[in-house]
């Protein structure tokens, strides 16, 4: 099946990039499209003007800013993240993460920004930038607005994103310890996805901060509050006594969807057994 007919057009520059989409939206943003365009040809998605990103300047860059934190530009492919130097010496998982998203296509030609703004519930990224304490920069007709990752995305296939808004960086702390990525894929995507970061203090053996979401269960990540507050200020060597009492109330707490990638109960034993992965790849890297 073919896409209903639709103008394209490539500009230069993000205001006029912006100004062809409109103010109310009639124009849709594209740039690597692997979502965008199977939804436009299975006609679930039509737009009267595609507007074609990839000729702007500056939003494929990866940088640590003055502010110690890494921005990335949200027209970086998986593969750009994946390989670059900075993201393998700070956040690694993130480089991992990349590294074996979906398949070889979509991580060649596939954006980190058009993967959130998609809004799909099972996805790798969302759960990770969730973690990671992540901000997300949009920009509009009417100026910059910045929209923490927790709250990014809405519900299946809707985020906070107006039609006429750009999301242009992700910017986030260059993290100061542990972070992990653990998933259970059922065929290209993950049927539950657990991220964690943490922080230690006192030579390496007090928890400091931790920040756990778990993803693909509902329309987005949700955090283990439970478990977090169990954990920070708690010795490493107890971490994994930390986790064992607050777990099984935290599960209980989550918010899960049934589909075809399992049920309720078997995705929060999912949960479960990945965080315990989780925990055993941060001790495995932290000294205690």
């Amino acid at each position: 099946m073919l896409p209903l007919p639709f103008e394209y057009t490539r500009l230069p520059t993000i205001d006029e990039a912006l100004a062809a989409v409109g103010e109310d939206g009639e124009g849709m943003f594209y740039s690597g499209g692997t979502e965008l365009l199977l939804a436009m040809k299975m006609r679930v998605i039509h737009t009267e003007r595609l507007v074609d990103i990839k000729g702007i300047a500056g939003l494929d860059g990866i940088m640590l800013n003055d502010a110690d934190e890494i921005e990335i530009g949200a027209r970086c492919t998986h593969n750009r993240i994946a390989g670059d130097a900075l993201i393998q010496e700070h956040v690694p998982a993130l480089s991992a993460l990349c590294a074996d998203v979906a398949n070889i296509r979509v991580r060649s030609v596939g954006t980190i920004g058009g993967n959130l703004c998609f809004g799909e519930p099972h996805a790798d990224p969302p759960t990770m930038l969730a973690a990671l304490d992540a901000r997300l920069v949009l920009q509009g007709l009417g100026g910059i607005r910045t929209v923490p990752a927790d709250e990014f995305i809405q519900g299946e296939l809707e985020t906070v994103r107006a039609p006429n808004e750009l999301l242009t960086t992700i910017v986030f702390p260059r993290p100061s310890g542990s972070v992990t990525y653990r998933r259970f894929k059922h065929g290209e995507r993950p049927s539950v996805n657990v991220a964690m970061a943490w922080s230690l203090a006192e030579r390496n053996t007090i928890i400091a901060s931790a920040r756990i979401r778990v993803g693909a269960l509902s329309f987005r990540p949700q955090a283990l509050t439970a478990v977090e507050d169990a954990l920070r200020g708690r010795s490493v060597v107890e971490a994994r006594c930390a986790v064992a009492e607050a777990l099984p109330a935290a599960l209980d707490a989550l918010d899960v969807n049934a589909d075809r990638h399992g049920g309720a109960d078997y995705k929060r034993h999912l949960a479960g057994v990945l965080l315990q992965r989780n925990l055993d790849d941060a001790l495995g890297g932290s000294r205690s």
